[in-house]
């Protein structure tokens, strides 16, 4: 029993190592959505392109070849990473691409009468997105921001295969010194179910709180 409870202490390390991955990809991601997003809207050709390249090229190929990419490729470039700094690129990047069609949806579903009242304001571009579209549209976002928030939790497991000791990797090392696969894989599954939970009841009782006061889906 001591012995297992040593495994199960290996697997949490990891577990930290997971929520780290998680919060930092989490961080670039929602940076690349409004990026991507707003430059999908934007009234300038050159960042509408941009907006668009970034968003087909990681939406269209593998985040396995994306995190390769990042760890064995950009050193050879000059461009040296850490594990944990590919990690977060890749994740942050790859998830980021899905989150700014989110954004660009968002902003487009706001009611055509906002942009009116914000015209007949005298608004510049800026103080409309600000004051007005983007507090409505980011409530909209919340619910499937927080989906890709739970896609990029369960994705973390890839950073094992670039030796990163996060749960997923730590379990395969109790299974390779015990033997059994049962317990280090139901152990992390457990884990990554009650991490989703916490996302999920987390964005939820962000968006309760954003909620307040607005009306958006009716107007």
């Amino acid at each position: 029993m001591e012995l297992w409870s040593g495994y199960i202490g290996l697997i949490l390390s990891g577990a930290g190592v997971t929520v780290q991955i998680t919060l930092l990809s989490c961080a670039l991601a929602l940076v690349a959505a409004f990026v991507g997003g707003l430059g999908r809207v934007s009234r300038y050709w050159p960042l509408r392109w941009l907006a668009t390249a970034y968003i087909e090229f990681f939406r269209g190929t593998s985040i396995f070849v994306q995190l390769f990419w990042a760890y064995f490729v950009l050193p050879l470039l000059g461009i040296p990473l850490t594990p944990m700094q590919a990690g977060v690129l890749a994740l942050g990047l790859n998830v980021g691409a899905y989150a700014a069609e989110v954004v660009r949806g968002a902003i487009k579903s706001v009611p055509r009468e906002q942009y009116e009242a914000c015209t007949a304001l005298n608004l510049t571009r800026f103080q409309e997105m600000r004051h007005v579209i983007l507090p409505q549209a980011f409530v909209l976002m919340l619910p499937t921001f927080g989906n890709n928030a739970i896609e990029l939790l369960k994705g973390t497991a890839i950073v094992s295969l670039i030796s990163l000791s996060d749960m997923t990797f730590q379990a395969q090392v109790v299974r390779a010194q015990t033997g059994s696969t049962a317990v280090p894989f139901l152990t992390i599954l457990m884990l990554y179910f009650v991490f989703s939970l916490i996302l999920s009841n987390s964005i939820r009782a962000l968006e309760r709180h954003l909620s307040r006061g607005l009306d958006v889906t009716r107007a």
